[in-house]
């Protein structure tokens, strides 16, 4: 049983920064695997925000980059998303992945927790 639980979560000013975390357990990390960040806003499409691979390989959504940077600590199987220079237009729930695939502006990720939110004014 996959469990993914994500903190972090607030709501801050402007040009301010958040960490958010994410624990994973009862997934299989001996192989090839992806993990990440999605977020979706009320109204708006789920999107792809970043994800890291087993080979410390990060992607990032074109909205966040240069922004926001995600790292793991493999041995505690937890991923986080530090978000710098915050925009209103980051508002949104902030959901943590694993199993993800991303190419081509596609994102899609197979285990999800249940989000974290993030409110930026």
């Amino acid at each position: 049983h996959v469990q993914l639980v994500e903190s972090g979560g607030d709501s801050v000013q402007a040009g301010g920064s958040l960490r958010l975390s994410c624990a994973v357990s009862g997934y299989n990390f001996d192989d090839y695997y992806c993990v990440g960040w999605f977020r979706q806003a009320p109204g708006k499409e789920r999107e792809g925000v970043a994800s890291i691979d087993s080979g410390d390989y990060t992607v990032y959504s074109e909205s966040v980059k240069g922004r926001f940077t995600i790292t793991q600590d493999k041995a505690k199987h937890t991923h986080y998303l530090q978000m710098d220079n915050l925009t209103p237009d980051d508002t949104s729930m902030y959901i943590c992945v694993a199993g993800c695939f991303n190419e081509g502006g596609y994102w899609w990720a197979q285990e999800w927790g249940q989000g974290t939110q993030v409110t930026v004014s």
